[in-house]
């Protein structure tokens, strides 16, 4: 028993040629909305604005994003991107505070 359960753990499902090609199509979007996001990092903009823009960008090319609504029904993620500034946890909630000049963001 105890085998049996690790390896259908350790099992790994092969993807067909069309759910392959919907993987990679969904990678592209994701790669290119990160870029439409640096394409509009500056400072003075808050991380709700890039969050704004990453979610447009997202709906415009037909997809959803992923993360929002994510949870359960009174805690829902209001969001579409995750973002931090300098020192904050990782995974970070969109908000007002503003970027400034040598801010790292994650």
């Amino acid at each position: 028993k105890f085998y049996e359960e690790c390896i259908n753990k350790l099992m790994v499902i092969i993807k067909s040629p069309e759910e392959i090609r919907c993987v990679r199509k969904s990678c592209k979007l994701a790669a290119s909305a990160l870029n439409k996001i640096l394409e509009n990092i500056k400072e003075g903009i808050t991380t709700l604005e890039l969050d704004r823009i990453a979610e447009d960008y997202i709906i415009k090319h037909g997809a959803k994003p992923a993360f929002k609504g994510y949870g359960i029904k009174k805690n829902k993620f209001q969001h579409s991107i995750c973002v931090s500034i300098n020192e904050e946890v990782v995974h970070g909630i969109p908000g007002k505070r503003r970027l400034r000049e040598g801010d790292i963001v994650s």
